[in-house]
Order: structure tokens, then sequence, then C-alpha cells
């Protein structure tokens, strides 16, 4: 039996099991290849994982492993000479808008000497309304005063000729007494009829709608034929003068920045060309709701200026010397307070609160927090945590400062 078994181990291994002993070893060096080449790049990694910032390297504790320490763009902004511009947007409006309507009895319009866009002069006639009545009540008035008149001048020369017979005793003084009563009234009668005839003159006149003052005619709402009364609402709208004002939007905080004559551009919605201005009025109260009041800016008639339309202003309030940051080195805390990360002297990551000011294409001017010297995250912000060490590295702009 044993020699039997010794004759089979001694015999030759068939070629299919030959052929899966090699693959075995094949897949052996295979696996062997891998890790030696990974081993290889993981030593590579920690040999020059350091960076190139101010304190490059890996940091080593005294008594642990050495660890790898994340490498952040900083900024040191300083500080600059920067036009404090508030921004704001609003309407347009006339800044002192007339509305004239009918100040009589009102009747059918009969003529209409304006149309909108006309510039009027004060006292112009803007519209007539038909006046055939009123004009034969005129005439009746005068005519009534000629009466007066005649029984006046009746009563003044009776009155003249009994003074003359007086003196002779044919009349006696009582009946002097009667004749100048009588003319005295009619002297009254004459002032009566003349009041009545000026009263409707001026009923009459005032068929004639009239511009109270010179000005732009923005709206006209009168047509020949309409019927019109004291009740019927403004005829026209005139901006006095032809001046134009923009009522801005600003915030509580910005308000308290900003003065009576302070300059201002302000840019009409669709247009390329801007209005010089200035603040003529600040709002005295403000919107409990929105916390805005309202900066009115005076501007001198121009064509593209047109009362209800949309525009923008930049109201310059003087300038600061302050940092200026990039939008992506400030952030916001569920609280809407902003701040900012420093890195400080031991290169670990502290959290600055600063006040914001204008927002603009170059960046975001820090009003209150920083004084200019401190090195900034740059971004990344939100991956960092208060207290992390990091490696801090110079932005390339700021690079040789």
């Amino acid at each position: 039996m044993n020699v039997e078994q010794s004759f089979e181990s001694a015999a030759p291994m068939s070629e299919f099991e030959a052929e899966e002993r090699r693959a075995d070893r094949r897949r052996r060096f295979v696996i062997i290849g891998v890790v030696i080449a990974a081993l290889a790049l993981l030593a590579v990694y920690f040999m020059f994982s350091g960076g190139s910032g101010e304190n490059a390297g890996a940091a080593a504790g005294e008594d642990g492993p050495a660890r790898t320490l994340p490498t952040v763009t900083v900024v040191v902004p300083g500080s600059q000479s920067i036009s404090n511009t508030i921004t704001a947007s609003g309407t347009l409006d006339a800044r002192r808008a007339m509305p004239v309507g009918v100040a009589g009895e009102g009747g059918q319009i009969l003529r209409v000497y304006v149309d909108a866009g006309d510039w009027v002069r004060a006292g112009q006639i803007l519209a007539s309304i038909e006046s055939s009545v009123q004009s034969q009540q005129v005439s009746s008035a005068a005519a009534q005063v000629e009466v007066a008149r005649s029984d006046l001048a009746l009563a003044q020369a009776e009155l003249d000729r009994a003074l003359q017979l007086v003196e002779r005793g044919f009349i006696s003084q009582a009946d002097i007494d009667r004749k100048t009563a009588t003319r005295d009234a009619a002297r009254a009668r004459v002032n009566v009829a003349g009041a009545q005839l000026n009263e409707l003159r001026a009923r009459a006149g005032r068929l004639a709608i009239r511009a109270p003052a010179a000005g732009l005619v923005l709206e006209r709402n009168a047509e020949p034929g309409q019927v019109v009364s004291a009740g019927s609402g403004a005829l026209f709208l005139l901006a006095q003068g032809g001046e134009m004002e923009m009522n801005a939007r600003v915030s509580e905080g910005d308000l308290r920045r900003l003065s009576v004559g302070q300059q201002a551009t302000v840019t009409p919605v669709g247009a390329a060309e801007a209005f010089l201005g200035q603040i003529w009025q600040l709002s005295p109260t403000i919107d409990p709701q929105s916390r805005q009041g309202t900066a009115s800016i005076a501007l001198s008639y121009r064509e593209g200026l047109r009362p209800g339309g949309f525009a923008s202003a930049a109201i310059v309030a003087g300038s600061v010397n302050a940092p200026m940051l990039p939008e992506s080195a400030v952030m916001s805390d569920e609280d809407g307070q902003n701040y900012v990360f420093i890195i400080d002297q031991d290169n670990l990551v502290v959290r600055r609160d600063v006040e914001i000011g204008e927002v603009s294409n170059a960046g975001i001017t820090i009003r209150e927090g920083l004084r200019g010297s401190e090195r900034v995250v740059q971004s990344a912000g939100a991956f960092l945590n208060i207290g992390d060490e990091v490696i801090p590295q110079r932005a390339a702009a700021e690079t040789g400062n």
C-alpha cells in the first residue's frame, strides 16, 4: 500500500494543475507590486505635504506622531481712503405737483389749449368752459348798475334844487332830510349793483381754467365737450417750475449719515445718462415695518426724468479710512452678525465680529472690527473652526507686501 502511495506522489502533475500554479504566482506578484507602490506614494505624500506658507511643514507633538496642518490663504487688507457712497432706489416725482381743476360752477368744456409736456406761464388759460349764460348775467348786472346810477343822479339833482329853495322858505327842513335820505339810498343801490356785477364777472372769469404758476404740464384729463364741475377732480397736473425729485428709500442707519445739501447722482432705470442733484429734504420719520426713511433729491428738469419712473441714486457721504476685504472673506451667522476669521500670532483661527459698510465690485468696506494689519482668511472660512491651527499663506496679490 505504501508503495502505491509513493508511486502516486511521484507521478508528474497534469498540464491544467501547472497552469493554475503559474496564475497564482502572477497574482501574488501583482498584489505585492501594488502594495509597494502605495507605500511609496504615501511616503512621498508625508515627505512633501508641509506646504510653502509662512510656517510650512508638519507639526509634531512631544508625545505623539507628526500631524499635517491645513494651508489657508490670508490677506492683510491694510487701510485706505474709501468714498463713503450710499446707494438707494426709489421713484421719480414732481417736486411741487400742482393739480388744477374747476374752481367755479363748471359746465361744458369749450376748448383745451395745452397738452401734456407743454410749458405754461403763470395765469395762462389751460381750458375754457362755455359761458354764454354767465355772459348774459353779466350784461344784466351791468344794466342794473346803470339804472342805479341814473336813480342816484336824479336824487342828487332833486336834493340840490331843494337846498336852493329852503333858503327862501319854500321847502321845510324835513323835506331836505327826506331828499337827502333818498339820495343816500340811491347811492347804496349803485354800490350793491356794482358789487353784483363784479361777482358775476368773477364767476364768469373762473370758467377759464388757468395755471396757478409757471411749470410743466404732466397730465391732461380734459377734452372739449366734457361736462365738468367742482367735484370732477384735477383736469391738469403741473410740475411747478418743471422741478423733479427722487424719493430714495434708505435704511435707518444710512439716514443718520445724510444731510440736506449733499450731492447725489440719479440714474433712471433703462437710461444711460445720470443726473446730478442734491438732497433737499430728509424724512422726519422711519417706517416701522421696513425700518427705512426717505431722502428727497431735488433735480432740475431734464427730458429723461419722468415722474412715476424708478431710479437708483448714489449719494456721496464723505470718505473714510477703512480696510476693504473680498466678499468671500466676510461671513454671517444665524443671528445676522457679520464676522471674519483671522489668524493670530500662534497661527490659530480666531473669530472677529465686524460691521460692514459699502459693498461694491472692489469688495466690502469694514467700518468697525479690524485695524487692517490682521491676517484675514480670504476664503474657505466655512470649513474652519475657532481654535484650529493652520498654515497661513499670503494671497498672490498680497505677496511682497
